[in-house]
Parts: C-alpha cells; sequence; structure tokens
C-alpha cells in the first residue's frame, strides 16, 4: 500500500497518522532506535513510499511537534475555557498535560533526542514557539488571577510561567527517569497543590 494521488483521502489520512505512529513507536522502543521504515510499517505504508511526504527522519520529527503542539495547545485551551476561576484553569492545564503526556511519552522521548543534536534545527525552534504560545497562555491567566484578587499581587507572572512549564518538565524526566509513566499521574496533584499555594493571594 503506497501513499499516491489515486486515493487522496486515504493519503492525507496516512500522511497524518505518521507523525502519530511515530510517537508511538518513539515511547516503546526508544528515539534513537526507530528508523523511518518502522514508522512507515506501523502507519501501514510499505517500501519506499513513506520517503515521498518524510524524506528523512527529521522530516518526521518536525511533522510529530508539528502534531503535537497543535494537540497540546487544544488541549489546555479546551481545559481552561471551562474552569470557573484563573487559578482553576492554571489547574486544568496542568493536569491536562499532564494527561497529554502519559498518553504520549513518547513525545518527551524524542523531544530529549532531538535536544541532544548540536546546532539549531528547526524541530528545536518549533519547540521554542510552542513554549512561548504556552507562556502566553499562562501569562494572560494569571494576570487576570491577579487583578481578581485570587492570585499574589506581587506574582512575577514570566517567572512563575517558567516554573509552571518547569514542573511539568521535571515531572516528566522523573517519570522516564524511574521507567513508570503512570508516576506522573500519581505526583501531579500534590507537586501542582504546592505551585499552586505559592502563587495565590494570601487573602
Amino acid at each position: 500500500m503506497e501513499w499516491n494521488g489515486r486515493d487522496a483521502g486515504n493519503d492525507q489520512r496516512r500522511r497524518q497518522e505518521g507523525p502519530a505512529q511515530a510517537a508511538r513507536q518513539f515511547a516503546e522502543r526508544g528515539f534513537l532506535a526507530v528508523r523511518l521504515e518502522d514508522i512507515g510499517a506501523a502507519a501501514d505504508v510499505s517500501g519506499p513510499a513513506i520517503y515521498r511526504h518524510f524524506p528523512n527522519k527529521e522530516a518526521i520529527v518536525e511533522a510529530t511537534m508539528s502534531w503535537v503542539g497543535e494537540r497540546l495547545l487544544v488541549s489546555v485551551d479546551k481545559a481552561a475555557e471551562g474552569a470557573a476561576s484563573p487559578a482553576a484553569a492554571l489547574e486544568a492545564m496542568f493536569m491536562t498535560h499532564i494527561d497529554f503526556v502519559s498518553k504520549h511519552p513518547g513525545v518527551p522521548r524524542m523531544l530529549f533526542g532531538e535536544l541532544q543534536r548540536s546546532g539549531e534545527t528547526l524541530a528545536k525552534r518549533m519547540v521554542q514557539t510552542l513554549i512561548r504560545q504556552y507562556e502566553q497562555r499562562l501569562r494572560r491567566l494569571m494576570e487576570a488571577g491577579k487583578a481578581q484578587g485570587e492570585l499574589s499581587a506581587e506574582l512575577d507572572v514570566d517567572a512563575a510561567a517558567v516554573l509552571f512549564i518547569g514542573t511539568i518538565q521535571g515531572l516528566v524526566m522523573q517519570s522516564l527517569l524511574a521507567g513508570k509513566v503512570s508516576r506522573i499521574r500519581r505526583d501531579a496533584p500534590a507537586v501542582f497543590a504546592i505551585y499552586r499555594r505559592g502563587i495565590e493571594s494570601g487573602t
């Protein structure tokens, strides 16, 4: 079965499956062990057909990062919209992000593998853009929380946004080191409770 112009619907569907299958492969076998052919086989694409859309492993990494970024931002936005207050929205975003990582453990493995490469890459720039967009959302919520008196009036929203993301990254790293993805879900509620007490208003 090949990706070609004879069936545009299947062509598009399988091209979209590539990043999802890549994330699964990276989770199961590790970033460095996965070949482009393995991803193609998992997506039901045989032979050289996968190279028509993803000429090398870097291309599939870039496509996967785009796939991840879109879905993660949509997920946290939806979680924040349903919250009753800015602080509740921050907690909903935190837990949604944790849940996303738990469902796609191959993503951080892929990212850490990419970060080990020297020099600037498109994938690294995509991650930087994703983090900036994420931090913008956090800062807006934090400013709203300060305005409503829910968060400390002295809160440095830039630092608090960095710490929010860094806390998630720390949980992810610990779960990978422990080899237990379930650990991130277990630890996240108590960790966020400490973070929230640090940013809340004392009144």
